[in-house]
């Protein structure tokens, strides 16, 4: 029995909020285009999720104004955060926090966030250890953490391309394959 996506006789801001980002697969679908993810392909693949519930769950935020679909390339579209969107990633990097305090990998966290304008790692409440900034997600530098598994050839594209720092918000530099 599919449940349903709306919590009736509840109307508080955290309900209406879980309307939207609260089912399976929606955070790291949020996760995955603050990273650089565009294409549904490399959603599907990067996240191994059912075609059918990315479809939906797509749908679900580009409704909601969290993502827009915009022409790419004449003939498919990609997704990007909007800045609704972009105002979910103090969300998406506490809950981030929160399980590697709570749930941790093997290793340590496969990701670390660094300032970009001078390299130097961001505490979890977001200010730089170098400068003191308060650091958004337009101006972090994701980077391989400890806990990131050494590369294999097996690796999807969007895995592949994360085993190098690449700047939040800007589309992965994706190959094996995967359409430019």
């Amino acid at each position: 029995m599919t449940l349903p996506r709306h919590y009736q006789g509840q109307t508080c801001a955290l309900s209406r909020a879980m309307e939207v980002v609260g089912e399976r697969w929606t955070l790291l679908i949020v996760r995955d285009a603050f990273l650089g993810v565009r294409r549904f392909a490399d959603f599907a693949g990067h996240l191994g999720i059912p075609r059918a519930v990315l479809t939906d769950r797509l749908a679900v935020l580009t409704g909601a104004g969290v993502l827009d679909r915009v022409p790419a390339d004449g003939r498919r579209a990609v997704y990007v955060l909007t800045p609704k969107g972009v105002r979910l990633w103090p969300v998406v990097r506490s809950l981030s926090l929160w399980g590697e305090e709570h749930q941790p990998a093997p290793g340590g966290p496969r990701r670390v966030y660094l300032h970009a304008d001078d390299g130097e790692p961001v505490t979890p409440d977001g200010r730089c250890t170098g400068c003191g900034a308060v650091v958004g997600a337009a101006d972090l530098l994701v980077a391989p953490g400890p806990g990131l598994a050494p590369p294999s050839e097996d690796d999807d594209p969007v895995t592949a391309a994360l085993h190098q720092p690449h700047r939040l918000l800007t589309p992965l530099p994706l190959t094996k394959g995967s359409p430019a």
